[in-house]
């Protein structure tokens, strides 16, 4: 069976993780897969929103140990440091695969169980997580002297504020779903064994709404980050600007009933 599969339901694309033998751990071979499976997602014109997944009741447990202990028997350390990129390359590959990417669509974490180490940076890629009750956040790499090179020390403090994320790079403490939703690193907490279809619902919702420019909205608060506020507000304009029909469109829309009183 193959570690990454790809089920497409209308405009959404479920992206699963499987090598249940190490917790969906991410070999270099794995990266390779999810990385593709996230392009073929980016470049499929039919499809609006992804939900990541690891099957078997984790998310994924980071970087494959294992393999790693492999390479280094056979003294081979550029599999790994020899993953340099243009950071004009938005499509990039990372050492867990997609965390490189910079797509033009939302992708939803549908994390159970462990999403750890390199798996906690993977779900920190996406643009929401939803978190079974019993999973739980942690960078336990910190015990192996394995460093966050897939995002995780530009996005976490980002995400949550510098204060938290210290708290988790510097301890590497586990994160339980409660405390992941109250600082800000899960956006639902869902009953155990749901979050599967929890993410596909949420899914289908963001696909049914006028993509341009939801996706103008998205890229624009990406785009903020680090610019002043002057060119913030400009960048904002110049997406914004380019989806006023569809704003008409959707006045007409509300003028004649349709989702009002909060209805999506």
């Amino acid at each position: 069976m193959s570690a990454v599969t790809v089920e497409r339901l209308e405009h959404v694309h479920v992206v699963t993780l499987s090598r249940p033998t190490v917790r969906n751990a991410v070999d270099r071979e794995t990266a390779e897969a999810l990385h593709t499976a996230f392009l073929a997602f980016e470049d499929d014109k039919d499809a609006r929103v992804a939900v990541f997944h690891g099957a078997h009741g984790h998310f994924c447990s980071g970087w494959d140990l294992q393999h790693g202990a492999r390479l280094a028997a056979s003294g081979d350390d550029q599999t790994l440091s020899g993953l340099d990129f243009d950071v004009d390359d938005a499509r990039a590959m990372g050492p867990m695969g997609p965390s490189r990417l910079r797509l033009r669509k939302p992708v939803i974490a549908a994390v159970s169980g462990a999403a750890v180490a390199g798996g906690m940076e993977l779900a920190l890629w996406c643009d929401l997580r939803l978190m079974e009750a019993d999973a739980y956040f942690g960078i336990y790499c910190r015990r192996f002297g394995v460093p966050l090179i897939d995002g995780g020390t530009v996005r976490l403090p980002r995400l949550i504020g510098m204060g938290h994320a210290m708290d988790l790079i510097l301890t590497g403490r586990k994160v339980e779903a409660p405390e992941a939703l109250q600082m800000g690193l899960a956006n639902r907490v869902v009953p155990t064994g749901t979050v599967r279809e929890a993410a596909i619902t949420l899914a289908q919702q963001l696909a049914a709404f006028p993509q341009a420019t939801m996706r103008a909205d998205r890229e624009s608060a990406y785009a903020q980050w680090d610019l002043p506020l002057g060119e913030a507000l400009q960048q904002e304009w110049q997406r914004g600007r380019e989806r006023i029909p569809d704003a008409l469109e959707g006045a007409v829309r509300f003028s004649a009933g349709h989702g009002r009183h909060g209805r999506f």
